[in-house]
C-alpha cells in the first residue's frame, strides 16, 4: 500500500514535464534555435510539396482527360457496332468474341440498369465520368435525344455486372485480368450503361489506359513523408549538436558571473567557442581582473580608516577613565563601544561578510529613553510615552534602526513642534514603536517609494543636499530582518508618521 505522500506527490513530476519542456523550447537558446529550425524546414517543405502536388494535379488532370477521350471513343465504336446488328445477332457475337480472348471491354445486354457505387470523394473520378457523358450523347445523337446513359468509375470489389446480382470477380479469368481486382491493389473500372432499346441495357466495362493514375494524387502517404520526417528529425538532432557546441561557453559564462556575484574568486576562463562567444568571455575575463583589484583596494582602503578610527577611539576610552562621575564614564564606554562596534560593521560591509551580531533580549524602552535623552541634550523637543516592553533582536542594529527614524523626525520637522515617540504592545503581540513628526508630511505618491534605496524626495534634498537616500531604506532592511514590519503614513492631523513592529522578547 501506498503512503499518503506518494500518492500526493506523484502527479507533480506529470505536471511539471510539459512545463519544463516549454521552458526548454521557449526560454532556452537551444529550445528556440530547435525552433526556428523546425519551423524553417517544415515551411520550406510544405511549399515544395504544395508546388510539387500542384504540378501533379495538372498533370493527373491531363491524363484524365486523354483517358476520358480514349474510352469514350473506344465505347462509341462498341456501341455503333452493336447497335447495327439485329438484336438476336448480337449475343452470339459477344460470346464469339469472349471465346476469341475477348475486347477491351466486358459487354453485357441486361434487362434492367445494375447499381454502381462510384468512388467515393474524387473529384478527378467525377471529372471523367463527366467527360465521357460528354463525349458520348456528343457522337451517339440517338443517346442525346433521351435516352437514359450512366457513366461511373467504381472499384471491381463487389461490382456487379447483371442485375441478378453476378460480380465481375465471378466472371472467368480469360475475361477478366486477376491482377486488375486483387484486394490489396484493385484498378478502377468505368462503366457505361446505355438503354439501346426499351427494357434492354447495354454495360460496357473497361479498365482505364493507365488503371492507377488516381493513386497519383494520394501525395501526402506515410511513404512520402516518412524521408521528410526522418530529414527533419536528422535536421533537429545537428541542430542539438550545433547548438549545444556555441552554448557550452556561455553556460561556463554564467556560472563564472554568479561565482562573482557571491564574491568567489573563479579563474579565468578558458577562451573558446565563436568569434561572438570568445569576445564576451575575454571581456569578461578583463572585468573580473578589474573587480577582484577593484576589491583589493577598496579592503586596503577601509582596513587602513579602521585602523586610524581605532586609534583616537582608544585614546577617548584611556581619558574617559579618568572622569570622576562613574556615570558619565559608562555613558562614554558605551558610546565608544557602539563607535567601535560600527567601524567593524563598516569594515565587515566592505568585506561582504555577514554580521554576526548575536540576538539578545532588548528592553526597548529603556534604548528609547537613551535616545529622547540624548537628542533632549542636544536641543532637540522629543516628547517620549514607554512602557516597559522587551524585544528580541541585534541590540545595535534596533538602535540603529530606531535612531535613523529620529533623526528624519528631528531634521524634517524641527520647528514644527516636538517630536512624538511612543511605544505599546499591538493587537498581535508585537511590540510596536511609533515616531510622529509635525512637518510637511509626504506627498501621497511618493509613499509606495519609501523605504527603497536611494529614494529622495524633493523637500528632502533641497533641505540636505548630500544625503544619499538610504536612512530609511536601513530601517526597513533591520526590521525585516528581525520578522517585524514598517509602515510609513501620513498623519490625520499633519505630520508624517512611521511605525514599527518587532517580535517581543
Amino acid at each position: 500500500m501506498r503512503s499518503d505522500a506518494e500518492d500526493t506527490g506523484s502527479p507533480a513530476p506529470l505536471r511539471a514535464w510539459p512545463q519544463r519542456f516549454a521552458s526548454f523550447l521557449f526560454d532556452s537558446l537551444q529550445g528556440r534555435f530547435v525552433l526556428a529550425m523546425l519551423g524553417g524546414l517544415a515551411l520550406v517543405q510544405l511549399v515544395v510539396n504544395l508546388l510539387w502536388y500542384s504540378q501533379i494535379e495538372q498533370r493527373v488532370r491531363r491524363q484524365t482527360e486523354l483517358a476520358a477521350h480514349h474510352v469514350a471513343s473506344g465505347a462509341i465504336g462498341a456501341v455503333r457496332a452493336l447497335r447495327e446488328l439485329p438484336a438476336a445477332y448480337r449475343p452470339l457475337l459477344i460470346e464469339q468474341l469472349r471465346t476469341m480472348g475477348g475486347t477491351r471491354f466486358l459487354v453485357f445486354f441486361n434487362n434492367a440498369a445494375v447499381p454502381v457505387q462510384p468512388l467515393p470523394g474524387q473529384p478527378m473520378a467525377r471529372m471523367l465520368e463527366q467527360q465521357v457523358t460528354q463525349e458520348l450523347a456528343a457522337q451517339l445523337p440517338q443517346l442525346n435525344g433521351g435516352t437514359p446513359l450512366r457513366v461511373a468509375l467504381a472499384s471491381p470489389i463487389g461490382l456487379a455486372v447483371s442485375p441478378s446480382g453476378a460480380l465481375l470477380s465471378d466472371l472467368p479469368e480469360s475475361w477478366v485480368e486477376p491482377s486488375l481486382i486483387a484486394a490489396e491493389r484493385p484498378a478502377p473500372f468505368l462503366v457505361i450503361q446505355a438503354e439501346t432499346e426499351p427494357g434492354q441495357w447495354l454495360y460496357l466495362s473497361s479498365t482505364l489506359p493507365d488503371p492507377y493514375f488516381l493513386e497519383q494524387l494520394e501525395f501526402f502517404t506515410w511513404q512520402r513523408l516518412t524521408p521528410q520526417l526522418l530529414a527533419l528529425g536528422l535536421a533537429v538532432g545537428l541542430t542539438l549538436i550545433a547548438v549545444r557546441a556555441i552554448t557550452r561557453p556561455l553556460a561556463g559564462l554564467s556560472q563564472a558571473a554568479a561565482r562573482v556575484g557571491r564574491r568567489v574568486a573563479p579563474k579565468p576562463l578558458r577562451v573558446s567557442g565563436t568569434q561572438e562567444v570568445r569576445q564576451a568571455i575575454e571581456a569578461f575575463n578583463d572585468m573580473q581582473e578589474r573587480i577582484r583589484r577593484y576589491i583589493g583596494d577598496r579592503e586596503r582602503l577601509f582596513a587602513s580608516i579602521s585602523h586610524d578610527l581605532r586609534t583616537p577611539i582608544t585614546r577617548l576610552r584611556l581619558r574617559s577613565e579618568l572622569l570622576d562621575d562613574t556615570a558619565v564614564q559608562d555613558e562614554f564606554h558605551e558610546d565608544l563601544d557602539e563607535l567601535d562596534m560600527m567601524v567593524k560593521t563598516a569594515l565587515q560591509i566592505v568585506k561582504d561578510t555577514d554580521i554576526h551580531e548575536n540576538r539578545a533580549p532588548l528592553r526597548i524602552d529603556l534604548v528609547l529613553q537613551k535616545m529622547v535623552r540624548d537628542a533632549r541634550m542636544g536641543g532637540h523637543p522629543v516628547e517620549l510615552q514607554s512602557e516597559p516592553l522587551t524585544v528580541f533582536g541585534k541590540p545595535l542594529a534596533l538602535k540603529r534602526a530606531i535612531g535613523n527614524l529620529l533623526d528624519n523626525a528631528m531634521f524634517y520637522g524641527e520647528g514644527e513642534g516636538p517630536v512624538e515617540v511612543s511605544m505599546g504592545a499591538d493587537e498581535d503581540g508585537m511590540v510596536a514603536v511609533t515616531v510622529r513628526d509635525h512637518g510637511p508630511g509626504v506627498p501621497e505618491a511618493a509613499l509606495a517609494r519609501l523605504g527603497q534605496p536611494y529614494t529622495r524626495l524633493e523637500h528632502g534634498a533641497a533641505q540636505r543636499k548630500e544625503g544619499l537616500g538610504l536612512g530609511l531604506s536601513i530601517v526597513r532592511e533591520i526590521v525585516a530582518d528581525h520578522g517585524g514590519a514598517v509602515r510609513f503614513r501620513n498623519h490625520p492631523e499633519g505630520g508624517f508618521e512611521v511605525r514599527l513592529a518587532l517580535p517581543a522578547g
